[in-house]
């Protein structure tokens, strides 16, 4: 009565190997997906920041063209100096929390000019969003 029994399938050390294998490959698939995905919406927004900045950086472009034709333009604040020259201060946005800040100085026939500042600068207010747990004893 013994002979016909049969056991049960035993799993062996070589299909348990399979198997943790199998898992491990599922892991690194998912954590290469999750990765993917993070690279993705990180080079979205990268791109998005330098159209914005380029738009920016055009109309500024354009703003200091009229400046030099000795246009005057009603977003930028002159400051005359002593000899004639004329200082030319005017900002350009870039996005909501972001801003193209610009200033020129021009001779007294505006023929020459120099670039005082051409810089982006952060115009949102910085607040900490969660407080950091510290010990106070």
């Amino acid at each position: 009565m013994d002979e016909n029994r049969s056991s049960p399938p035993t799993v062996g050390g070589s299909s348990l190997l399979v198997m943790f294998a199998v898992l491990c490959l599922v892991i690194f698939a998912l954590l290469s997906l999750s990765t993917m995905t993070a690279d993705v919406s990180l080079s979205e927004r990268s791109a998005q920041a330098v159209t914005e900045y380029y738009a920016a950086d055009r109309e500024a472009e354009r703003v200091l063209a009229l400046l030099r034709q000795g246009q005057t333009v009603e977003s930028v604040e002159e400051t005359p100096a002593e000899d004639g020259a004329v200082s030319c201060r005017y900002a350009v946005a870039i996005s909501d929390t972001e801003e193209l800040r610009v200033q020129v100085d021009f001779d007294k026939d505006r023929i020459h000019y120099n670039i005082v500042q051409w810089q982006a600068v952060s115009t949102g207010d910085w607040r900490s969003e969660e407080e950091l747990p510290v010990y106070t004893g």
